[in-house]
């Protein structure tokens, strides 16, 4: 799957499916309290075969590409673990998971499979906005004495302060599709007008600034 293509046919599904939609006149709030134009739920992926296909595939595609060398993928809890089995299952490997904390019973794991000190693991994440999950597990991935190779996800809305995480902890991530294309293929599409590619991108920009409201 050529890269443009697929960013834009990933997002179409996700649009689609309305795992991805837009309201900029009538925002969410998210659980940290900004208030979002976007509302993303790629869990809907899961229950439409013929995305969850493209989603899959694509997320396989990735790992070829850009980690060739990969030993074992490691999905975030709990969105990342199902595309982790699946793109696992495609590519013949072995696949875990990281709990978003050590679980209080039996052995209190923090990473769920079987890991070996020094296997190469990519981590499967759904959504990257401020990459702090992501994160968390390459993290522990790296305390339990894995080299990991990077990240791969569905989508990334490529906010400055995820960028910067990412690069403080020295971690690359490739994403099937990104807000930019999302909202331009919104337009097109006409789940949104022109005119408001402009607020998504500010809200983008800076999610504090709530000048796009208006």
């Amino acid at each position: 799957m050529e890269s443009m293509n697929t960013e834009r046919m990933i997002a179409k599904d996700l649009l689609g499916i309305r795992a991805v939609f837009f309201r900029p006149e009538e925002p969410f709030t998210w659980a940290s309290g900004i208030k979002s134009p976007v509302y993303c739920d790629n869990r809907l992926t899961l229950t439409a075969p013929e995305v969850r296909i493209h989603v899959e595939e694509g997320l396989a595609a990735l790992i070829r590409e850009n980690y060739p060398e990969a030993e074992v993928l490691m999905g975030t809890a709990t969105a990342g673990i199902a595309h982790a089995a699946i793109t696992a299952h495609i590519l013949g490997l072995p696949m875990g998971y990281v709990r978003s904390g050590a679980k209080d019973h039996g052995r209190q794991n923090r990473i769920e499979g079987r890991l070996e000190k020094g296997q190469k693991v990519v981590v499967v994440e759904d959504l990257i906005s401020t990459a702090g999950s992501a994160i968390d597990a390459v993290n522990a991935l790296r305390e339990e004495g894995a080299e990991v190779l990077g990240i791969v996800s569905i989508f990334t809305y490529g906010m400055k302060k995820g960028l910067d995480r990412l690069k403080e902890a020295d971690v690359t991530n490739h994403s099937l599709t990104n807000f930019d294309v999302i909202a331009q293929v919104a337009a097109e599409e006409g789940y949104i007008r022109k005119e408001d590619i402009e607020r998504l991108i500010t809200f983008r920009e800076n999610p504090s600034d709530e000048s796009w409201i208006k």
